[in-house]
């Protein structure tokens, strides 16, 4: 599966900020060190080393800094990916960290031992304000640890909403439904369904992008699956769902016809124009499209992948978090909790807003998406707004078979059916479980 790292990166890559990288590290605005004189410092260790995360992290210790003065904010930034992964947690095993650091929610957060590592903010203010999904994924049994920044993003369906509407089309809800406006579209001489495994991550999102639903019938389908019980298993109901679909978009020739070498940069502008009219895929990539095709980035809507029972569900990347280790400790951990609150103040969310595209929702009722974000924002909003969303499986589990979408490039090539696929799969994770040495592996 592609982590939120992955997205994270990608959502750097791709979200229309065009700035210089700035250095390593830099102080965001001057001011006294360590309390002297009244006046505290503190570190922010960024969420990258990208422009967009280096861009965040310096604009909100200038904008903390001018509304508390007396606090100073120094802004170190940090490698992507396993790199950054291992300097976080030897930092915190040293005792080392930064008074304040921006990382993942989820699985990754788990690995850092929360209990023992990091300050719990529980009893904070602004955690009334978060989304259950977003407080499931930087909480423990002992309470909360994280406040959220940037926005989620769902996986499903985007699709052009010109091509539907000259079809007359409707959003399907069923998979069968799904597969009827398809053969409309190619009825019509347009791609029906883009793939693009020149991009060989995209391939996956059948089967990522429907984790939502698994879960609206199987609640307990994540912890089983962790547990490695029987009925959790890609090879049967309800999981197996996103291989067979994966194999039947092939099957009755739905796709565009160079899926192999396309793109997501090229298929999203194919999305864009209407060459083609829907695309399994993360919401995040919607800056891309303001790059490249700004004038048609509101033709672009989305839909929740649909289910054979009708009743489907969004499945959510969530935002990343904000953490303070237990190494900070009185003024400066005072000083960290008001840096913390200030990333979903009003003044915080219009830094969130400014420096990226919004590509979904905010975890945070603080934080509202501004009116100029792309149309499919709003169709995100309603699956929050009605609560038919869930969690991807990587925020409710640690096991990621690294194959995944190299199994799903097979199946959606013809060279292996969706079970084959499930079960191979199914044998990926196994490897992946007993080589992280989970019980009942």
């Amino acid at each position: 599966m592609f982590s939120r790292r992955t997205t994270t990166k990608l959502v750097a890559t791709l979200g229309g900020i065009a700035i210089a990288a700035l250095a390593l590290a830099g102080c965001s605005s001057s001011g006294g060190s360590g309390g002297s004189g009244g006046s505290t410092t503190i570190s922010l260790l960024a969420g990258g080393n990208d422009p967009v995360n280096t861009k965040f992290a310096n604009d909100m210790a200038t904008a903390f800094h001018k509304a508390n003065p007396s606090i100073t904010v120094k802004v170190e930034t940090r490698p992507g990916g396993t790199d950054g992964d291992n300097l976080i947690k030897t930092r915190l095993s040293t005792g080392e960290m930064n008074d304040v650091f921006l990382y993942n929610s989820g699985s990754l957060f788990q690995a850092l031992h929360p209990d023992t590592q990091l300050q719990p903010l529980t009893d904070e203010a602004w955690v009334k304000d978060l989304t259950s999904d977003f407080k499931k994924t930087v909480s423990t049994s002992k309470g909360v640890y994280g406040a959220p920044w940037g926005t989620t993003f769902d996986g499903g369906i985007m699709y052009n909403k010109k091509v539907y509407e000259k079809l007359g089309l409707s959003v399907p809800t069923t998979w069968s439904d799904f597969i009827s406006n398809s053969e409309k579209i190619k009825a019509a001489g347009i791609a029906p369904v883009i793939q693009s495994y020149g991009d060989t991550w995209t391939s996956q999102l059948f089967v990522l992008a429907d984790f939502a639903n698994v879960s609206a019938k199987d609640p307990n389908w994540s912890s089983d699956y962790t547990a490695n019980k029987p009925n959790a298993k890609y090879a049967k109901a309800p999981a197996l769902a996103g291989f067979t679909h994966t194999q039947e978009i092939f099957d009755k020739g739905l796709m565009n016809k160079d899926y192999a070498s396309l793109t997501n940069v090229n298929a999203l502008k194919m999305l864009a124009t209407g060459e083609g009219a829907q695309y399994p895929m993360i919401t995040a990539v919607i800056g891309n499209v303001v790059q490249s095709n700004p004038d048609q980035v509101n033709d672009i809507g989305y839909f929740a992948m649909p289910t054979d029972s009708g009743d489907p569900h969004a499945t959510v990347w969530e935002s990343n978090g904000a953490y303070i280790p237990k190494t900070t400790t009185g003024d400066k951990l005072t000083a960290a909790k008001k840096l913390v609150a200030f990333i979903n103040s009003p003044t915080g969310c219009d830094l969130q807003n400014n420096v990226g595209t919004p590509a979904g929702p905010f975890a945070i009722s603080t934080c509202k998406v501004p009116d100029t974000a792309p149309a499919l924002v709003k169709d995100e909003l309603k699956y929050q707004d009605d609560k038919k969303t869930g969690l991807a499986l990587e925020f409710l589990s640690p096991i990621k078979g690294p194959n995944l979408e190299k199994i799903l490039i097979q199946v959606g090539s013809g060279i292996s059916s969706g079970p084959q696929g499930a079960a191979l799969y199914d044998q990926d994770v196994k490897a992946q479980a007993q080589q992280l040495g989970i019980k009942g592996w």
